[in-house]
């Protein structure tokens, strides 16, 4: 998986896992997480280099449910595909026709997006932080305590109940930013939504 897509991952992440403690904004993920066992939303995605120079943009559409499956269709600029079954994570490029497919626990391993399993407290990987509010949301913090996590620090920004903003920054100061919009919760998913098969003729690399 590259780095762009691991980003959206791990902002998954947060959105699919449980067992949070903590007062205001906090809370508000904490009921998010607790109350929503499937969702679907439509998201749009910019990534920023140290400078803050825009240096990919990208749509699209997702849907999950817990634990660790979930479903992120990239509509723009390229058609792109990330599947996770609960066994094995997919990913298709259209374009060049190839799947990549890995082990759920070799991908994401060590990392924050281990929490999608299920089987991690959040605040054993997670240094959570109530942050003042901004843009008319309030904020949560999550400092990564492995150093190897691949992030930073995330920010999660709540509109009333719901997970409206994720923010990443990774260890060399790239920041993505994935707003989140029609979002609907608790939907009634088919089981197909988390299933994928590779298309005929495509090259299949991984485990």
């Amino acid at each position: 998986m590259n780095t762009f897509l691991r980003r959206v991952v791990l902002a998954l992440v947060l959105a699919t896992a449980s067992g949070l403690t903590g007062a205001g904004a906090v809370d508000r993920l904490r009921a998010f997480t607790r109350d929503t066992q499937t969702a679907s939303a439509s998201f749009a995605q910019v990534v920023y280099d140290k400078t803050g120079r825009k240096v990919q943009e990208a749509s699209g559409k997702f849907q999950l449910q817990r634990p660790g499956r979930f479903r992120w269709v990239y509509e723009k600029p390229n058609a792109q595909l990330i599947v996770g079954d609960g066994r094995r994570v997919w990913t298709f490029d259209e374009d060049l026709n190839q799947v990549t497919v890995r082990a759920f626990d070799k991908v994401l391993g060590a990392t924050p997006a281990a929490l999608l399993s299920g089987t991690q407290e959040i605040e054993g990987a997670f240094e959570l932080s109530e942050l003042p509010a901004a843009e008319g949301l309030e904020w949560v913090g999550a400092k990564p305590r492995a150093k190897e996590a691949g992030a930073a620090g995330i920010r999660l920004g709540f509109a009333g109940q719901n997970l409206a903003r994720m923010e990443l920054e990774d260890a060399f100061g790239q920041r993505t930013v994935i707003d989140i919009s029609a979002l609907e919760r608790n939907p009634r998913l088919a089981p197909e939504t988390f299933k994928f098969f590779p298309p005929r003729g495509a090259d299949v690399i991984g485990d």
